[in-house]
């Protein structure tokens, strides 16, 4: 079998791949994850998640590159990582009584063929009323400083919604795994 390489330093993107009881290794990968002029979110998810993907395929040259990228919009507008408990409790705020999207794009490079699959998975999050009260207990408990939005799926940040709306809940992580292992069955990878 072909190795599996993950385009990634993000933990919680290798936590959602040790998931498929694959073996992989990962590297991060240098890009520029500057918007171009008039590219829209897809676009930019679409372009970087192969960038990445290319970016290692030198250095990994009979390998399975696995590169993802992700967008957090409110109103139309990326959220970032907020960094810090005050940009994230602001950021809860904004989303409290709110649905905000995801994109999240997947690349998988065969970089010994130079061929490749991209797809992008949309999301929705639907954010329940927040009370300061809450914005601040959630904050002290899960401290989402590195997670745009100011949530982790995975954790707590459940809590703090009344509805999702998508085809893989992992693509909020940042790892549609639903479409990588139709990804991974295209190459030949056995899974279960």
């Amino acid at each position: 079998m072909t190795s599996l390489v993950l385009a990634s330093s993000s933990p919680y993107r290798r936590a959602l791949l040790e998931r498929l009881g694959l073996p992989f290794v990962h590297a991060a990968p240098e890009v520029d994850e500057a918007v171009l002029p008039g590219e829209t979110p897809v676009q930019l998810t679409l372009r970087l998640a192969l960038g990445k993907a290319r970016a290692l395929a030198e250095r990994f040259p009979d390998h399975l590159i696995i590169g993802s990228d992700q967008v957090l919009l409110l109103d139309g507008r990326p959220v970032s990582k907020p960094g810090h408990h005050t940009a994230a409790r602001e950021q809860l705020r904004r989303c409290s009584g709110r649905t905000v999207e995801f994109t999240t794009s997947l690349c998988l490079l065969n970089s010994a063929t130079g061929q490749h699959q991209l797809a992008s998975e949309p999301f929705r999050v639907s954010f329940r009323e927040l009370d300061e009260d809450s914005i601040e207990r959630y904050l002290q408990r899960e401290q989402p400083y590195d997670c745009a939005g100011s949530f982790k799926m995975e954790g707590l940040g459940i809590s703090l919604f009344s509805a999702l709306q998508g085809d893989d809940p992992h693509s909020l992580i940042g790892l549609p795994l639903i479409r990588l292992c139709e990804m991974l069955r295209n190459e030949g990878v056995p899974l279960p």
